[in-house]
């Protein structure tokens, strides 16, 4: 990339708009691996999404919540993610209401009416000063979209895909998954249902998950770029592993394995064995993805009690309605379940939410305003929720191992026995969760990465279920979460026309692209 790109002297960085024809296209894959390949390139690159709707949510070190994807994206670009890379995160509370999180603060609480009735519209200058203060400060910004750009009775108030790139005037690729079939009728009808002036900043597509011989798909590839007069600018195989932090819990498939992962047999003689409670709005379900890359740690979303039965460790995870959760799990005979397998001494964990279930009680005039409700009591804590959200990235120790992690909650526990703290400080003062039996809990996500700890703490499991599992003892989660981002910007580099890439980024839209009819309605 030529120097016209580069930071110094306050030019202004190059960008690019990754939108897709669907929601879960590809296109937080693909901008991470943009960004992985990017600088790899020696180029000071960036990630971007304007507005994010997830309930897998992160906390920036300075304290600011932003999506998880975007933090994903940001370990790809080797830089430290900001509020900036995320302006505007809605956390859904329900099918028609959601936590609007503005600069990394919750700011209220909208309904999907409310936001698209004008309070979306009021966060378009917002959004484009985050974006130009990255591209001020980097060579390049590859921006991420959301859902399809041409969702046409929302094209008014957009900021997040056409909006924000007429605003910038950056360069558009739509990215469509062939896996799902019809890729050539929505990337030609993606392209004729946008106005005018937004198809003159689409400059091409690329293909995802394609599996089989390319060369069976080329001539429909030139027959859409006579069709719509633009390339196809890459051709992405399907790839098995390629496990990131997706953006929204709603979606996630709530049967089978956690991850797609490397086989690996067990370190030990027995595997072990985890059931993941897929409570409503379930948040950071990503806290599990360290315990599936544990060889021999078999992980699984259930949603039934008798699937606890064979099950070594029982997670109940975060979740953005706790009280909600709480009354299906009792619903489901899943509470029950956790209770007999607490009095036989049977492991259980809570994070977040599920640490507040967990519990003796929960006063919540906040997130449910459901009053004081029982909890399941299974440890000794009560629970008050705040209005003021808990936002933090501690660090401290547990098991006798290091550990760090971040928070995002506004209940606040109040430990009133236990046989122990979970977590302490270096001075062994307790900072957060409790044990009681083979109960616990804590507020802190992302604990379990912390690979000295979350290898103690599956030896207690392993002892109090009485398997002979033993973990390995050189799991790295950061060294696998870095070899999949490698993996992203391979994709880019081996089956993407990067010097098309690279021109759009450094030159901007190309002019000339023909309009495809009927445009907008």
């Amino acid at each position: 990339m030529n120097g016209r790109l580069k930071s110094a002297g306050g030019a202004v960085g190059g960008g690019l708009l990754v939108a897709g024809t669907t929601s879960d296209a590809g296109k937080s894959v693909v901008t991470a691996g943009i960004c992985r390949w990017l600088v790899r390139q020696g180029i000071r690159v960036a990630p971007f999404k304007a507005q994010n709707m997830s309930l897998n949510s992160f906390v920036t070190r300075e304290g600011a919540e932003i999506g998880r994807a975007q933090a994903m994206q940001a370990a790809a670009a080797r830089v430290e993610p900001t509020a900036l890379m995320n302006p505007v995160l809605l956390k859904p509370g329900s099918d028609r209401s959601s936590q609007v999180v503005l600069l990394g603060k919750p700011v209220g609480e909208l309904s999907a009416r409310g936001y698209h009735s004008g309070r979306q519209e009021q966060l378009l200058g917002t959004v484009t000063d985050c974006l130009a203060e990255l591209r001020r400060t980097h060579d390049a910004v590859i921006c991420e979209g959301a859902g399809s750009p041409a969702e046409i009775n929302l094209r008014r108030t957009d900021i997040v895909n056409m909006g924000i790139a007429r605003a910038a005037r950056i360069p558009v690729v739509v990215v469509g998954d062939i896996d799902r079939g019809g890729v050539f009728a929505s990337f030609f009808g993606t392209t004729a249902l946008l106005s005018r002036e937004d198809q003159a900043l689409v400059a091409g597509y690329l293909v995802n998950k394609f599996r089989g011989d390319v060369t069976l798909l080329e001539p429909g590839l030139e027959m859409l770029r006579g069709l719509t007069g633009r390339p196809t600018l890459g051709v992405l195989p399907f790839a098995h592993g390629l496990g990131i932090d997706e953006e929204d819990g709603l979606r996630v498939s709530l049967r089978g394995a956690v991850r797609e992962s490397v086989v690996a047999p067990p370190h030990g003689t027995d595997v072990l064995r985890v059931a993941v409670c897929a409570v409503p709005l379930m948040s950071n379900f990503t806290d599990v993805d360290a315990l599936a890359a544990e060889p021999g740690v078999v992980v699984r979303f259930v949603d039934r009690a008798e699937e606890l039965a064979d099950a070594d460790l029982v997670v109940l995870p975060g979740t953005r309605g706790t009280v909600r959760a709480l009354a299906w799990l009792r619903e489901r005979g899943l509470a029950d379940a956790i209770a007999r397998r607490a009095a036989e001494g049977r492991p259980v964990l809570g994070i977040c939410g599920g640490y507040q279930m967990l519990g003796e009680r929960i006063e919540d005039e906040v997130e449910s305003k459901a009053g004081t409700v029982e909890g399941l009591g299974l440890l000794p804590v009560r629970v008050r929720f705040a209005v003021e959200k808990t936002l933090a990235r501690p660090v401290g120790e547990a098991l006798g191992e290091p550990v760090e992690g971040y928070e995002i909650h506004h209940g606040v526990a109040e430990v009133t026995g236990g046989d122990e703290a979970f977590i302490f400080d270096g001075q062994g003062n307790s900072l957060d969760g409790c044990r009681a039996g083979s109960v616990w809990g804590t507020h802190w996500h992302g604990s379990l990465e912390s690979d000295g700890f979350r290898r103690a703490f599956l030896r207690r499991v392993a002892a109090d279920a009485g398997r002979a599992f033993v973990p390995a003892p050189d799991t790295s989660f950061g060294t696998l979460r870095e070899e999949q981002l490698d993996r992203l910007g391979d994709l880019i580099e081996e089956h993407a026309d990067t010097d098309a890439l690279l021109r759009l980024i450094e030159k901007g839209v190309p002019e000339g692209l023909p309009f495809v009819p009927p445009g907008a309605p």
